[in-house]
């Protein structure tokens, strides 16, 4: 007994005791198990981490797949078509946003104004109003991205609903009304994309990135008079400093009277008071140049109405012109239930329209004056259409819309395949298209050429006949 005693007293000392081989058994088992579960720990966190890595890079390439055949589908059938527009905005101003990661290609190269872009490829009026997402739509590859239109006061536009999908057709039909938050909410964002220390050079543009354009939309606050140019000569005096293009919109279909500011005398008075105020304007302290004037024009006009338009627009300082807005024609071929909404049709449908307009108003205008295509453009065959119509530079707006963010790349990347598989680049397309259908200058009529001896027949018809003039006179002085 007292043997066993020291023994325990030993032990509980030194904190040892006799162990059986079963006890070394779960030891050994128990470590095991912790060890496997530290282990798979650690490649589910490294499967995980991967995979939502590769998932941000697939969401964050405009190009993926889920964003035109997921992510834009769900937007538009969850939503009603101006809400599922607000929240693409949001996401765009986010920074969030997906974005065009590859460079353009050489023969995309465009040129507009004495400026050179990369692409020509860009953004209509209407998506981004109010200026909140314009770098979030450059990144997705647009080389000219238009805000507006904005008006210099606040409105609420038109009332809701009044924007409505025609899915069927791949069109839409609007009635906004120049929504819009004014220009005291517009000019503070233009402001805030200024670098703190900026250099303006000859390439510098409003856009402040290489090759790339930014255009804003003027319009009229419907509570202005209808004939008064008021509204433009102001927003050209207010966002001039801002912007490479200015807009002036006398197009839009849902602002009463608007487009009777496309007839002659009132477009002659509107486009000589615009211009006027840009030529005051001091040179922008962004691009150190003053920015360019473009008219946006209606698809409606009769053949007539674009000749004269021409005639005035070959008079003024115009610089180019957007062909064109929505249409308030309704095509035998459209079967959407919502087709006989009240509005303006873009999309599709609207292609023909727009691009016999471009062509009519080609023939009327000289080259120094460029097109901007704009209408029904949703595929790279579309916008060469339009470059062999001779327009310099095309925009979209509803495919935008139904294709998602990776349209614009797309589009370009069609268009290089085109170009490529014909040996020729856009520019030289442009340039062909325009050199041969643009209006010229009449020659001077010259008069015919004399023969030899018609100069001395001529003076011997006027001496004669003036000698018989003087005999005429003799005769009634003898009577």
């Amino acid at each position: 007994m007292a043997g066993r005693s020291f023994i325990l007293q030993h032990a509980l000392r030194h904190r040892t005791f006799p162990q059986s081989p079963g006890f070394y058994r779960r030891s050994f088992s128990s470590q095991s198990s912790s060890s496997s579960t530290t282990f798979r720990a650690a490649g589910y966190t490294i499967l995980f981490t991967l995979s939502a890595g590769l998932f941000t890079a697939y969401y964050l390439d405009a190009r993926s797949a889920i964003h035109r055949y997921v992510f834009t589908p769900v937007l538009r059938y969850a939503f009603d078509a101006e809400t599922g527009h607000k929240l693409a905005v949001k996401v765009l101003r986010s920074g969030l946003a997906p974005r065009d990661i590859v460079g353009d290609d050489k023969s995309l190269l465009s040129q507009v104004f004495g400026q050179e872009i990369t692409n020509p490829v860009g953004l209509a009026a209407g998506f981004d109003k109010d200026g909140e997402a314009i770098d979030g739509l450059f990144n997705l590859g647009f080389s000219w991205v238009e805000i507006g239109s904005v008006t210099l006061k606040p409105q609420p536009g038109n009332p809701k609903p009044r924007v409505f999908h025609l899915i069927s057709d791949s069109a839409l039909i609007n009635r906004y009304g120049f929504p819009s938050q004014g220009a005291t909410a517009v000019i503070p964002r233009l402001r805030a994309r200024i670098p703190a220390f900026h250099d303006a050079d000859a390439n510098t543009t409003a856009a402040l990135r290489p090759g790339s354009v930014l255009a804003i939309n003027l319009g009229k606050n419907k509570t202005s008079a209808v004939e008064s140019s008021e509204d433009f000569v102001t927003g050209v005096k207010t966002f001039g400093p801002y912007a490479d293009v200015l807009v002036v919109n006398v197009s839009s279909p849902n602002t009463p009277g608007l487009r009777g500011l496309q007839n002659r005398e009132l477009l002659e008075g509107l486009l000589t008071d615009v211009a006027k105020a840009r030529d005051e304007l001091e040179p922008s302290p962004i691009t150190s140049r003053r920015p360019c004037l473009v008219l946006k024009i209606a698809p409606d006009l009769q053949e007539s109405q674009i000749i004269e338009m021409a005639e005035v627009i070959r008079n003024s300082a115009i610089d180019g012109v957007i062909v064109s807005n929505t249409t308030i024609t309704r095509p035998s071929s459209l079967i959407d239930p919502n087709k006989s909404e009240v509005g303006g049709l873009s999309g599709k449908p609207l292609k023909p329209y727009s691009l016999q307009a471009l062509k009519t108003l080609r023939a009327q205008l000289p080259s120094s004056i460029p097109l901007i295509g704009c209408g029904g453009i949703s595929s790279g065959a579309d916008a060469l259409e339009y470059a062999r119509a001779g327009a310099s530079l095309v925009q979209v707006y509803t495919s935008f819309g139904y294709d998602g963010v990776g349209t614009c790349r797309r589009i370009k990347d069609e268009l290089v395949s085109l170009l490529k598989a014909e040996g020729k680049t856009w520019r030289g397309v442009v340039d062909e298209a325009v050199q041969t259908l643009s209006w010229k200058e009449p020659e001077p009529r010259q008069p015919n050429p004399l023969e030899p001896g018609d100069a001395t027949i001529g003076k011997l018809i006027e001496e004669a006949e003036e000698l018989e003039r003087l005999l005429d006179r003799l005769a009634e002085k003898t009577e």
